[in-house]
């Protein structure tokens, strides 16, 4: 399936300059959604995962459904204050300032083996700020998914030794 069918590319959007790759149009079409959650799986399982952290929003979207069809457990990532029992923090650099994301204490347990989530791989700083949040429970990250990476960004170069799946791309657009 070639799943930039189900992309849309909005230009100008959140400001001007840049290029919005819209994911939702793959949440309105089943065969859409059922070939990312079928290729995420399998990724899961190569890589023996036995639980999926996303972060919110649109991570949730492909990992929520992929956890249950792998069988596996899910674990939300989300802003300050969306949580509501002992959350452990993360901050990170955001292009202009920082920013933070809290993840459940008991979400992850030592030993864990986690498949990281998310609709797109830019820069790469979301999903770090998960690793660390990951590897602070002593936890190991075995592979990070995405359904776009931009590779002009080169946010992959961050997961030398973490296996990445990316099941369409886009360059320099």
């Amino acid at each position: 399936m070639n799943i930039k069918n189900y992309i849309e590319s909005i230009p100008d959007f959140p400001k001007k300059g840049i290029m919005f790759r819209d994911i939702t149009p793959i949440l309105a079409h089943p065969e859409a959604m059922r070939y990312v959650t079928g290729q995420i799986v399998e990724f899961a399982k190569k890589v023996d995962a036995n639980l999926i952290v996303a972060p919110e929003a649109r991570g949730f979207f492909f990992g929520t459904p992929a956890a249950i069809e792998a069988n596996i457990g899910f674990a939300p990532v989300r802003k300050p204050g969306k949580l509501p029992r002992e959350t452990m923090s993360v901050t990170y650099e955001l292009e202009y300032g920082e920013d933070e994301l809290q993840m459940h204490v008991d979400a992850i347990h030592e030993g864990d083996r986690v498949l990281i989530v998310d609709d797109l791989l830019a820069t790469g700083g979301t999903v770090d700020a998960i690793v660390r949040l990951v590897e602070s429970r002593k936890a190991k990250v075995v592979g990070i998914a995405f359904v776009i990476e931009l590779d002009d960004l080169k946010g992959r170069e961050k997961f030398k030794d973490i296996p990445v799946l990316a099941l369409t791309h886009y360059e320099g657009e």
